[in-house]
């Protein structure tokens, strides 16, 4: 089904239009080559979070995009998490077991992909799943708030969330590939490629999830363009300079006229998107 036709949530456009791409090195490292979904990067697409969100599973809007609990790419990302879920108080998280919390209390290993014919499923860990939702989503209602509990607290002491939830939670819907390349001359560089995590990112049952958020209207009313909110996070994915680089770039072709704007987005692109840098 295309996703803009479903009939029972927010409307979304179709995955493919033109897009517009940019290629540049980074500052502080010759072998490291970026590449760039400006389309993606200069819509008005922000998170809408109990404001708007139509959940990916219909009925549980309230869910968001939490429902399948969250894999953790590596050892430094489970590490990182368990630290901060360390943090956690019952008053913060509504699963807290009252006790002393031990890994078993919110990881559990699934099915990481499914496995080719006659081949063994591989398994990784990802954080559990309670009564359909993630166990650290907190539900309406709950005293410290509705949502992610690791997100909450990262804002109330003063941090990013990137701080404190698992990597693939704090980089969506941005998706970052990267390979290293061997070109003609014999040199090799690394590619990041950085785009939309649209529903083709969640593999082929992405196209069955109730609604997704970067193709939707409904999510595109930033006042500001992503590559400007997400500011932190690309900082985290491609390292200081390369987002410096980046942001001047996207500033740059905004001011000479985007081609390709995102169909999602406002159009044309509101001035306020991209007259918000001093001078």
């Amino acid at each position: 089904m295309d996703p803009s036709t479903a009939a029972d949530s927010p409307p979304e456009v179709g995955l493919d239009f033109p897009r517009e791409w940019i290629e540049f090195l980074d500052p502080a490292d010759p072998e490291h080559l970026v590449r760039a979904d400006l389309t993606w990067l200069t819509s008005a697409w922000t998170c809408v979070f109990g404001r708007g969100c139509a959940g990916v599973v219909a009925g549980r809007a309230e869910d968001g995009c939490c429902n399948h609990g969250a894999f953790f790419t590596d050892t430094d990302d489970l590490t990182r998490v368990e630290e901060s879920v360390g943090e956690l108080t019952p008053e913060d998280w509504q699963r807290h077991p009252g006790t002393a919390v031990v890994r078993d209390d919110w990881t559990e290993p699934d099915t990481l992909t499914e496995p080719a014919p006659g081949e063994e499923a591989e398994q990784a860990l990802r954080t559990r799943v309670v009564e359909g939702a993630c166990v650290f989503l907190n539900r309406p209602g709950h005293p410290a708030g509705a949502g992610c509990a690791l997100h909450a607290m990262a804002l109330r002491q003063g941090r990013h969330p990137l701080e404190t939830k698992p990597d693939v939670c704090w980089q969506l819907p941005v998706r970052r590939e990267q390979e290293w390349v061997d070109r003609p001359d014999d040199s090799r560089v690394l590619v990041s490629t950085i785009g939309e995590f649209d529903r083709r990112g969640w593999g082929p049952g992405g196209h069955d999830l109730h609604w997704w958020c970067t193709g939707s209207p409904t999510a595109h009313v930033a006042a500001e363009p992503l590559v400007e909110t997400y500011g932190p996070e690309l900082t985290a994915l491609l390292g200081p300079a390369a987002y410096g680089e980046l942001r001047r770039l996207t500033e740059a072709r905004l001011d000479a006229g985007l081609v390709a704007p995102h169909p999602a987005s406002p159009r044309p692109v509101p001035v306020e998107l991209h007259r918000r840098r001093p001078g």
